[in-house]
Protein backbone atom coordinates (compact mmCIF):
# COMPACT_ATOMS: atom_id res chain seq x y z
CA UNK A 1 0.00 0.00 0.00
CA UNK A 2 1.32 3.43 -0.94
CA UNK A 3 2.18 6.19 1.51
CA UNK A 4 -0.80 8.19 0.22
CA UNK A 5 -3.05 5.30 1.19
CA UNK A 6 -1.49 4.68 4.60
CA UNK A 7 -1.89 8.26 5.81
CA UNK A 8 -5.64 8.01 5.05
CA UNK A 9 -6.08 4.57 6.56
CA UNK A 10 -3.97 4.96 9.70
CA UNK A 11 -6.24 7.27 11.78
CA UNK A 12 -9.24 5.05 11.10
CA UNK A 13 -7.21 1.91 11.88
CA UNK A 14 -5.97 3.37 15.16
CA UNK A 15 -9.49 4.32 16.19
CA UNK A 16 -10.74 0.81 15.46
CA UNK A 17 -7.73 -0.72 17.23
CA UNK A 18 -8.68 1.18 20.38
CA UNK A 19 -12.17 -0.31 20.15
CA UNK A 20 -10.74 -3.80 19.70
CA UNK A 21 -8.37 -3.34 22.64
CA UNK A 22 -11.23 -2.17 24.84
CA UNK A 23 -13.22 -5.24 23.86
CA UNK A 24 -10.32 -7.51 24.80
CA UNK A 25 -9.82 -5.77 28.15
CA UNK A 26 -13.52 -5.97 28.91
CA UNK A 27 -13.59 -9.67 28.04
CA UNK A 28 -10.52 -10.24 30.22
CA UNK A 29 -12.18 -8.42 33.11
CA UNK A 30 -15.45 -10.30 32.78
CA UNK A 31 -13.58 -13.61 32.48
CA UNK A 32 -11.43 -12.92 35.52
CA UNK A 33 -8.16 -13.17 33.60
CA UNK A 34 -7.08 -9.60 34.20
CA UNK A 35 -7.78 -7.73 37.46
CA UNK A 36 -8.73 -4.49 35.74
CA UNK A 37 -11.11 -2.07 37.38
CA UNK A 38 -13.79 -1.76 34.75
CA UNK A 39 -14.38 1.85 35.71
CA UNK A 40 -11.12 2.63 33.95
CA UNK A 41 -12.73 1.66 30.63
CA UNK A 42 -15.20 4.49 31.08
CA UNK A 43 -12.37 6.87 30.22
CA UNK A 44 -11.24 5.12 27.06
CA UNK A 45 -13.20 7.31 24.67
CA UNK A 46 -11.41 10.62 25.46
CA UNK A 47 -8.06 8.84 25.13
CA UNK A 48 -9.12 7.41 21.77
CA UNK A 49 -10.42 10.71 20.45
CA UNK A 50 -7.32 12.64 21.53
CA UNK A 51 -4.95 10.04 20.08
CA UNK A 52 -6.67 10.13 16.69
CA UNK A 53 -6.92 13.93 16.76
CA UNK A 54 -3.16 14.21 17.34
CA UNK A 55 -2.53 11.72 14.53
CA UNK A 56 -4.75 13.70 12.14
CA UNK A 57 -2.93 16.91 12.99
CA UNK A 58 0.43 15.23 12.42
CA UNK A 59 -0.68 13.90 9.02
CA UNK A 60 -2.60 17.02 8.03
CA UNK A 61 -0.09 18.21 5.36
CA UNK A 62 -0.88 15.04 3.38
CA UNK A 63 -4.61 15.79 3.15
CA UNK A 64 -4.40 18.26 0.31
CA UNK A 65 -7.86 17.24 -0.89
CA UNK A 66 -9.43 18.92 2.16
CA UNK A 67 -10.00 22.51 1.10
CA UNK A 68 -11.64 24.76 3.68
CA UNK A 69 -12.29 27.31 0.94
CA UNK A 70 -14.84 24.89 -0.53
CA UNK A 71 -17.20 26.07 2.21
CA UNK A 72 -17.33 29.47 0.48
CA UNK A 73 -19.47 27.81 -2.17
CA UNK A 74 -22.51 28.51 -0.07
CA UNK A 75 -24.97 26.56 -2.22
CA UNK A 76 -22.96 23.39 -1.77
CA UNK A 77 -22.47 24.14 1.92
CA UNK A 78 -26.22 24.57 2.33
CA UNK A 79 -26.70 21.23 0.55
CA UNK A 80 -24.19 19.56 2.86
CA UNK A 81 -25.85 20.92 5.99
CA UNK A 82 -29.27 19.95 4.68
CA UNK A 83 -28.10 16.41 3.92
CA UNK A 84 -26.67 16.10 7.43
CA UNK A 85 -30.01 17.17 8.90
CA UNK A 86 -31.94 14.74 6.72
CA UNK A 87 -29.69 11.86 7.78
CA UNK A 88 -30.30 12.78 11.42
CA UNK A 89 -34.08 12.76 10.93
CA UNK A 90 -33.98 9.35 9.28
CA UNK A 91 -31.49 7.96 11.82
CA UNK A 92 -33.72 8.55 14.83
CA UNK A 93 -36.56 6.69 13.09
CA UNK A 94 -34.55 3.66 11.94
CA UNK A 95 -33.71 1.93 15.21
CA UNK A 96 -35.79 -1.08 14.24
CA UNK A 97 -34.81 -4.40 15.76
CA UNK A 98 -34.27 -6.10 12.40
CA UNK A 99 -31.92 -3.25 11.34
CA UNK A 100 -29.68 -3.55 14.40
CA UNK A 101 -26.71 -5.76 15.17
CA UNK A 102 -27.58 -7.59 18.37
CA UNK A 103 -28.85 -6.08 21.58
CA UNK A 104 -27.67 -2.57 22.35
CA UNK A 105 -26.55 -1.93 25.93
CA UNK A 106 -27.51 1.42 27.39
CA UNK A 107 -25.35 4.37 28.23
CA UNK A 108 -26.03 7.30 30.51
CA UNK A 109 -23.64 10.04 31.70
CA UNK A 110 -25.23 9.48 35.11
CA UNK A 111 -22.68 6.71 35.68
CA UNK A 112 -20.25 9.50 36.50
CA UNK A 113 -21.06 10.65 40.01
CA UNK A 114 -18.81 13.71 39.90
CA UNK A 115 -20.53 16.49 37.94
CA UNK A 116 -17.25 17.90 36.63
CA UNK A 117 -16.20 14.49 35.30
CA UNK A 118 -19.66 13.98 33.83
CA UNK A 119 -19.49 17.31 32.00
CA UNK A 120 -15.98 16.55 30.78
CA UNK A 121 -17.04 13.19 29.38
CA UNK A 122 -20.07 14.69 27.62
CA UNK A 123 -17.86 17.36 26.04
CA UNK A 124 -15.28 14.73 25.08
CA UNK A 125 -17.91 12.64 23.34
CA UNK A 126 -19.46 15.58 21.54
CA UNK A 127 -16.04 16.87 20.55
CA UNK A 128 -15.02 13.47 19.27
CA UNK A 129 -18.31 13.01 17.43
CA UNK A 130 -18.34 16.41 15.76
CA UNK A 131 -14.65 17.22 15.24
CA UNK A 132 -12.68 13.97 15.10
CA UNK A 133 -14.93 11.21 13.76
CA UNK A 134 -16.27 13.07 10.68
CA UNK A 135 -12.75 14.05 9.66
CA UNK A 136 -11.30 10.59 10.26
CA UNK A 137 -14.13 8.72 8.56
CA UNK A 138 -14.50 10.97 5.52
CA UNK A 139 -10.77 10.81 4.88
CA UNK A 140 -10.95 7.02 5.01
CA UNK A 141 -14.29 6.32 3.30
CA UNK A 142 -14.73 9.07 0.73
CA UNK A 143 -11.20 10.30 0.12
CA UNK A 144 -9.49 6.90 0.07
CA UNK A 145 -11.69 3.82 -0.09
CA UNK A 146 -14.37 4.97 -2.54
CA UNK A 147 -11.59 5.88 -4.99
CA UNK A 148 -9.55 2.78 -4.18
CA UNK A 149 -12.60 0.70 -5.18
CA UNK A 150 -12.24 2.23 -8.65
CA UNK A 151 -8.45 2.09 -9.03
CA UNK A 152 -5.82 0.77 -6.63
CA UNK A 153 -3.81 3.87 -7.54
CA UNK A 154 -6.58 5.95 -6.03
CA UNK A 155 -4.74 9.27 -6.39
CA UNK A 156 -5.42 9.06 -10.13
CA UNK A 157 -9.18 9.01 -9.48
CA UNK A 158 -10.85 12.39 -9.33
CA UNK A 159 -12.86 13.18 -6.20
CA UNK A 160 -16.52 12.58 -6.85
CA UNK A 161 -16.07 10.16 -9.73
CA UNK A 162 -19.08 7.86 -9.79
CA UNK A 163 -19.22 4.14 -10.45
CA UNK A 164 -22.01 1.84 -9.32
CA UNK A 165 -19.52 -0.62 -7.87
CA UNK A 166 -17.78 1.90 -5.61
CA UNK A 167 -21.07 3.51 -4.59
CA UNK A 168 -22.68 0.21 -3.57
CA UNK A 169 -19.60 -1.23 -1.86
CA UNK A 170 -18.92 1.87 0.24
CA UNK A 171 -22.60 2.27 1.12
CA UNK A 172 -22.79 -1.30 2.40
CA UNK A 173 -19.48 -1.27 4.24
CA UNK A 174 -20.20 2.09 5.86
CA UNK A 175 -23.51 0.70 7.07
CA UNK A 176 -21.94 -2.47 8.44
CA UNK A 177 -19.51 -0.34 10.43
CA UNK A 178 -22.45 0.91 12.49
CA UNK A 179 -24.61 -0.92 14.98
CA UNK A 180 -27.73 0.50 13.30
CA UNK A 181 -26.57 -0.89 9.99
CA UNK A 182 -29.57 0.07 7.86
CA UNK A 183 -29.44 3.66 9.07
CA UNK A 184 -25.69 3.53 8.47
CA UNK A 185 -26.22 2.43 4.87
CA UNK A 186 -28.65 5.26 4.27
CA UNK A 187 -26.17 7.71 5.78
CA UNK A 188 -23.36 6.26 3.68
CA UNK A 189 -25.40 6.60 0.50
CA UNK A 190 -26.29 10.24 1.24
CA UNK A 191 -22.74 11.16 2.21
CA UNK A 192 -21.65 9.60 -1.10
CA UNK A 193 -24.18 11.77 -2.92
CA UNK A 194 -22.80 14.85 -1.19
CA UNK A 195 -19.38 13.89 -2.56
CA UNK A 196 -20.71 13.36 -6.08
CA UNK A 197 -22.60 16.65 -6.11
CA UNK A 198 -19.92 18.82 -4.49
CA UNK A 199 -16.71 16.95 -5.36
CA UNK A 200 -15.45 18.11 -1.98
CA UNK A 201 -14.26 16.11 1.03
CA UNK A 202 -14.68 19.24 3.13
CA UNK A 203 -18.38 19.32 2.34
CA UNK A 204 -18.67 15.64 3.31
CA UNK A 205 -16.96 16.39 6.62
CA UNK A 206 -19.40 19.23 7.30
CA UNK A 207 -22.41 17.06 6.45
CA UNK A 208 -21.16 14.26 8.70
CA UNK A 209 -20.45 16.70 11.53
CA UNK A 210 -23.96 18.18 11.28
CA UNK A 211 -25.49 14.72 11.60
CA UNK A 212 -23.39 13.83 14.63
CA UNK A 213 -23.99 17.19 16.31
CA UNK A 214 -27.74 16.92 15.80
CA UNK A 215 -27.74 13.39 17.18
CA UNK A 216 -25.65 14.44 20.15
CA UNK A 217 -27.98 17.30 21.03
CA UNK A 218 -31.01 15.08 20.50
CA UNK A 219 -29.73 12.39 22.85
CA UNK A 220 -28.74 14.90 25.52
CA UNK A 221 -32.09 16.69 25.32
CA UNK A 222 -34.32 13.61 25.22
CA UNK A 223 -32.31 11.43 27.61
CA UNK A 224 -32.41 8.52 25.18
CA UNK A 225 -29.03 7.11 26.12
CA UNK A 226 -29.96 3.93 24.28
CA UNK A 227 -26.60 3.60 22.67
CA UNK A 228 -23.44 5.64 22.30
CA UNK A 229 -20.94 4.14 19.94
CA UNK A 230 -17.86 5.07 18.01
CA UNK A 231 -18.84 4.41 14.45
CA UNK A 232 -18.20 0.70 14.93
CA UNK A 233 -20.78 -1.80 16.05
CA UNK A 234 -19.27 -2.24 19.50
CA UNK A 235 -20.54 -0.57 22.68
CA UNK A 236 -18.28 1.93 24.33
CA UNK A 237 -19.78 1.94 27.80
CA UNK A 238 -22.31 -0.67 28.88
CA UNK A 239 -24.14 0.08 32.10
CA UNK A 240 -22.14 -2.19 34.37
CA UNK A 241 -20.82 0.36 36.83
CA UNK A 242 -21.94 3.51 38.58
CA UNK A 243 -25.41 4.25 39.97
CA UNK A 244 -28.33 2.31 38.51
CA UNK A 245 -29.88 3.90 35.46
CA UNK A 246 -33.16 2.72 33.91
CA UNK A 247 -32.89 1.17 30.50
CA UNK A 248 -33.63 3.60 27.70
CA UNK A 249 -34.65 3.14 24.13
CA UNK A 250 -33.81 5.24 21.13
CA UNK A 251 -31.53 5.57 18.14
CA UNK A 252 -28.22 6.15 19.82
CA UNK A 253 -25.38 8.53 19.23
CA UNK A 254 -22.68 7.59 16.67
CA UNK A 255 -19.75 9.03 18.48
Amino acid sequence: MSNSAWVRVLPFAVFMAFIGLEGILRWSFNSGFFPLAEDLLLYSYPLRAVAVAVLLLWLWPHYTEIRVKDLLQWRYTFLSVLAGGVIFLFWIQMDWGFATFGEIPGFNPGVYEDSAVRSMMILARLGGAVLVVPLMEEIFWRSFLIRYAIDSDFTRVALGRFTWFSFIVITILFGLEHHLFLAGMLAGALFNLVLYMTRSIMQCIVSHAVTNLALGIYVLQTGQWHFAYSGANRPLIPLQSGPPVPEQTGPGLPL
